[in-house]
Formats: structure tokens, C-alpha cells, sequence
């Protein structure tokens, strides 16, 4: 799980064309990133959150506060009293701000609203910026694997639970060797499926 913060004086020297970054085409996403991180105006935090933690440490509405957090802390360091907006990762927006804000190393005054990436473009920028990272580090991984086991596994997908290649690449893995890769998240249900199925599979076969 990726997560990411902008801060801008003037929203005006934002790059055009920024929305939520499911509404922005991905080579005109990796164009405003690129831009983003080239403009001494602006500054950019992104945060990561491994699968060991998701798997492992707590929930995922307190993993995205911790992410969100965290981006934000890189881009107000050392500055008290800053100001921000982000999307609400919680039905209650005041909570999800209240909470963030409580991890931010700094003091911030901050506020949360839903659909905040379609509405503030320093948001939908933020929002970019977190899916390039996401959308990078999953072809590292495919690449990865495709190395490491050659074109047998098939392609890797998007890693989304909806991605039927996603899934394909899940079940021949484990077919092939008996458990889930290192990039899996343990707890997804998607996870969950394949590896019941691999179960119920070999259980026929015995």
C-alpha cells in the first residue's frame, strides 16, 4: 500500500490535467509525477506500507492513518502549523483527519473530506503520485518473478483483487509451489480463495 503527500504554496503551479488518479491516463499519470518531483515548488512525501505489515501489525483503516501520516510528516518537517487537506480514508472524515494528524511528527492542521482527489488538485497530485509508486513497484515485481521463474507463472496483472490475471498468477504459483508468493498479502481473501482451492485440489487428488 502506497501513500502520498504534495504541499504547494499557489495550487496554480500544480501541472494540468490533475485529478484523482483513476481519472488520469497512466502515461499522463508518469508525466505529472515526473513533473511533481522536478519542480522545486512543490514537495512530495510517499509512504509505504509492506505486505509484513498489513499481514501482521494491525488493521488496514489504521495502516492507511500510519501511511498517510508518514507522507505527510516528509513534507512538513520542521514546520509547525502547516496546514492540509486530504482524502478520507474513514466514513468519518473528522476522525480520519484527527488521527493523521496525531501521527504527524510536526503540528498540522488538517482536514479530510471524501472525494478530496477529485476536488483539490493538490489532493488528485498526492493521489498521483501514490499510484505511479504502486503501479512501479508491482512491475518491479513482475519482473522479479518473471527472472526468477521465467514466463511459466504467466503475467503478474495490476495485484488488484478484481484482476483475473492477478488471480491466475496466484493459483498457477501455488500450484506450482505450494505456497503464496512473498509479494502476497496473507490476510486478502483473494489469498484466502486460492489457497483453499489448492487445498480442496489436493485433497481430490488424494
Amino acid at each position: 500500500m502506497f501513500a502520498a503527500a504534495v504541499r504547494v504554496a499557489d495550487p496554480a503551479d500544480l501541472p494540468a490535467g490533475i485529478d484523482d488518479s483513476k481519472n488520469v491516463a497512466p502515461a499522463r499519470r508518469e508525466e505529472i509525477a515526473a513533473e511533481l518531483r522536478a519542480d522545486d515548488r512543490v514537495g512530495v512525501g510517499v509512504a509505504e506500507i509492506p505486505v509484513e505489515r498489513i499481514d501482521g501489525e494491525t488493521d488496514m483503516n489504521t495502516l492507511t492513518v500510519a501511511a498517510h501520516a508518514e507522507a505527510v510528516t516528509q513534507v512538513v518537517e520542521g514546520d509547525d502549523g502547516a496546514e492540509g487537506i486530504a482524502d478520507a480514508g474513514d466514513t468519518s472524515e473528522q476522525r480520519f483527519a484527527r488521527r493523521v494528524a496525531d501521527g504527524v511528527s510536526e503540528s498540522v492542521e488538517l482536514t479530510a473530506e471524501h472525494g478530496a482527489d477529485e476536488t483539490y488538485p493538490v489532493v488528485g497530485a498526492a493521489s498521483i503520485v501514490a499510484k505511479v509508486e504502486r503501479d512501479a513497484h508491482v512491475a518491479a515485481l513482475a519482473e522479479a518473478y518473471a527472472d526468477e521463474y521465467g514466463p511459466e507463472l504467466g503475467e503478474l496483472g495490476s495485484g488488484y483483487p478484481g484482476d483475473s490475471t492477478t488471480r491466475e498468477f496466484l493459483e498457477t504459483f501455488v500450484a506450482e509451489r505450494g505456497e503464496l508468493p512473498d509479494c502476497a498479502r496473507r490476510s486478502w481473501s483473494t489469498c484466502e480463495d486460492v489457497l483453499a482451492a489448492a487445498e480442496q485440489s489436493g485433497l481430490g487428488d488424494f
